[in-house]
Order: structure tokens, then sequence, then C-alpha cells
């Protein structure tokens, strides 16, 4: 990684201070393909207390300086809300032995130097050292790979999602509606990656 970038695990209400940050940096990267999100900071805010209410969860944040500049989430899903569960429990899995993943997103000056393995590196650590959990998820949008709003130079992250270790399970899908530019509200599928966690040597 750059010498001059920090990362600090954060767990529970240590997410506090840094929420705004975090907020702010979501819309940002989110704004992007593939999630195209018009995303309001109040959302943002509410909906990142949640991982501050929840003891278990884990934030890593990435800083160079002062400036947060990337951001990685997760808490138990038992913990997240009925429609993140429910893929999971019509496909046979333990919810409360899952660990899910809510995001990573990173500026994109930032990119390619490490952190994206650094995040996943610090996110499954944290499951791993919880316990009491068999497998680590996270879950992506799906997108038409001809749809023209598709940027040509822009790379998927399945080959190094497959790196790591995670399957995208076939089937495993929930909808979920965020506003996207010139299109309003919008309800999107997005497909769960998982992978078996080991336990801790």
């Amino acid at each position: 990684m750059h010498p001059t970038l920090t990362l600090t695990t954060l767990y529970g209400q240590q997410l506090l201070p840094v929420l705004d940050d975090v907020a702010r940096l979501r819309i940002t990267v989110f704004n992007d393909w593939p999630y195209l999100y018009q995303g309001s900071l109040q959302y943002e805010r509410d909906y990142l207390a949640a991982y501050a209410e929840t003891a278990d969860a884990v934030c890593v944040v990435a800083r160079a300086g002062e400036q947060v500049v990337g951001a990685s989430t997760g808490l138990p899903l038992i913990d997240d809300g009925p429609a993140f569960r429910a893929p999971f429990e019509e496909a046979g899995f333990d919810p409360a032995q899952v660990f899910y993943f809510g995001e990573s997103v990173l500026l994109p000056d930032w990119r390619g130097q490490g952190i994206g393995h650094a995040f996943f590196d610090a996110r499954e650590a944290h499951a791993r050292a919880l316990g009491r959990f068999a497998t680590t998820a996270f879950c992506a949008v799906d997108r038409a790979h001809d749809d023209p709003r598709r940027p040509a130079a822009h790379r998927d992250n399945e080959v190094f999602w497959r790196k790591r270790g995670y399957q995208r399970q076939v089937g495993m899908t929930m909808q979920l509606r965020w506003a996207e530019h010139g299109r309003g509200d919008v309800l999107h599928p997005l497909t769960f990656w998982t992978r078996a966690l080991e336990s801790a040597a």
C-alpha cells in the first residue's frame, strides 16, 4: 500500500466519529457505474447508524493524512434486515452463522494498491475472531453486459472476488430500491457471493 495511507479498524460505536465521512464517500463512489446511485446524506447517516448500533459490526477506514479515502463495513447477517436474510434462509444457510460484508468503497486515485485485499483481510479476520461464523458473504448489483451506460473502460470485480475464494450463488438474489440519476426510484436485483470461513489457527 501507499506509504501515506493508514488503515484503522473500528467496531460498533467507534464508527460514530467518522459516520459523516463514510456517508459522503458512499454517495461519491456509488454515484458511478454499476450502482448509479443518487444518494442523500440523511439516508446514509441512518443506514450507517445501524452499524454503529451493532456491537459486532466492523468498519475499516482508509485515510490519506486526515482525509477518509476508503471504507469497508460488515456485521452479523442476523443483525441486518429481513430482505438480506431471506435468500440465505431459502438456500438452507443458517443466518446466525453468516457474517455479511456491507460494502467496500474507495476513491479512484487509491485503487489498484492492495487496499481492497486489506479490506477483505480485516473483515474476514474480525468474523473469524468472533468465533461463531461459518460463512462470509456480500452482494453485488446485477447489470446487463450490454447496458449502454456501462463505461467502456470499466473492469468488473468478479476476478478479484473469485481470487479471494468467493463464489457467486446463482438464485440467491434480493431486490433493493434506490434512486438512479435520470430514472428515479428503481428496483434492482443483487446476487450474493459467499465463501466458507476457515477457523482461526
